[in-house]
Order: C-alpha cells, then structure tokens, then sequence
C-alpha cells in the first residue's frame, strides 16, 4: 500500500477507508457512487473498488439495486463496544439516573471531540417524548451547553485556537461571533455552569457543567428542558441538580 506523503507516514488507503466511514457516519441515508465521489473526492474506480471491500465486510451496506451506499452494521458494533468499554460511561450511570429523577427532563453525557461534542449516554425526559438527540450524535460546541461548558474550561487563548474561523449557526439564537462566544465563556467559568438559550433547537433551553476529573474537561453532563415549560423555580431545581450530579460524578471518575 502507498503511503500518503502528505499525511507524515500515513497508509493512504487507510486514511482513505476512514474518511468514507466518516462520511457515511455523518451522511445518514444511501447514497450513489456519483453522491459519494462527489464529496470525497476520490477517482471512481478506486472507490468502487474500495466500496465493494468495505459492503463484503459489512462496514458498508447497498440498498436492493446494489448502486446505493450507506453505513453497515459493523460500525455499530464497534460504537457500541466503545461505550461498553469506556470507564467514564460505566461511572456515570447512577449520577446520570438520579439526574434524571430529580428534573424529570432529558439528560445528556458528551465529549468533547476536536470542536464538536459526541452524545455518549442519554436519559429520556418523562414529559418531552421527541427524540432529538441519540447517542453518538456529533453536535457543534460552540452552540451546545455541554460544549460551552467543555470550552470554559479551556483558557481564551485555547478557545481562540480550537475553533473554527466561522461559527456554523443552528438557529437564530446560535452564537457565531467568535469574541462574544469567548465573552459568554468567562461567564461560564464564574458560574459554573452553560446555557443553551434555543441555540442548537428552537423551543429547547439546556444547562450544561462540565466533570472536573481532568484540566481541561472533557466530559460534561446537561438537562434539557422545553422553553415553554421552564419556570424561574424549575430552572433552580435543574442548576442544583447539576451540581449535584457534577460532584458524585467528581468523585466517580476522580481515579480515570
């Protein structure tokens, strides 16, 4: 196999294989050749070729025609043995359940991954029923209470760094100034604690706090409420949770 000299060493074919993963992951659906190519860039001879290995190893499933393309089942066999393994997600079942007894909304664990985070975990509101976030989902931090949580724990110079020159708007609401971002962050840091004014879906408010088993963080927890339904008295309920929730969690992954 040819290395990619660009990549410092890396097996192209590899890098190659991952990107179409990657792709298929954040495309849900099926797509044809033409689509793929499209966005990936690659010669079409090469990734047919690449395609058919990948559908006869079951990472990549074709629709009853065989011209269509999306992810296969191995690639949930293999997020699902990450979760399984990952110590901070066995750790944090019990102060995720309580959490979600005490507010009664939906409850999420994330990571923060490059300038996004990854949902790990989730625990279904008993009064919101819509399922607006799964585990696995990748979201922008920069538009997420969890992610502003993750990023005041960095210093503005860090922030700076990570994000990327344009912030991506999800709403109407979302931040996408860069400096008033890093502004609303040293906020964050006093109080500690993010929130999500109807910045990543409308109608949904969230408080996020980040765990402080490492500096910077890399795990947050949040709780989600309907606008709608949030009451002064509410909210206090869901911030002292957190807290709560923040401290056992603390002291549940304090030897990760």
């Amino acid at each position: 196999m040819a290395a990619d000299g660009s990549g410092g060493g890396q097996v192209k074919s590899a890098v190659r294989t991952v990107e179409l993963l990657e792709y298929f992951a954040g495309s849900p659906g099926m797509h044809s050749l033409a689509s793929v190519q499209e966005a990936v860039g690659y010669p079409k001879s090469s990734l047919y070729m690449l395609l058919r290995t990948l559908v006869e190893l079951g990472w990549v499933e074709t629709d009853a025609t065989g011209t269509r393309y999306g992810i296969g089942v191995r690639a949930l066999l293999v997020g699902t043995s990450y979760l399984d393994g990952d110590e901070v997600v066995a750790a944090a079942r019990p102060a995720l359940d309580r959490l979600s007894d005490d507010t009664a909304e939906t409850i999420h664990l994330a990571r923060l991954d490059g300038v996004d985070v990854v949902y790990l975990a989730t625990r279904q509101s008993q009064h919101y029923l819509r399922p607006f976030t799964r585990v696995g989902r990748r979201l922008p931090a920069h538009s997420t209470a969890l992610g502003k949580a993750l990023l005041a724990t960095y210093t503005d110079d860090q922030v700076r760094a990570l994000l990327p020159p344009v912030l991506t708007a999800l709403t109407e609401h979302t931040h996408t100034d860069r400096e008033r971002l890093i502004e609303e962050l040293r906020t964050v840091r006093e109080r500690g604690f993010a929130v999500d004014r109807e910045e990543n879906t409308l109608g949904l408010r969230c408080f996020g706090v980040a765990i402080p088993y490492r500096t910077p963080a890399r795990d947050a927890v949040s709780c989600s409420v309907p606008a709608a339904r949030l009451t002064p008295a509410h909210e206090q309920t869901i911030k002292d949770a957190l807290f709560d929730a923040r401290d056992r969690l603390a002291l549940a992954t304090r030897r990760l």
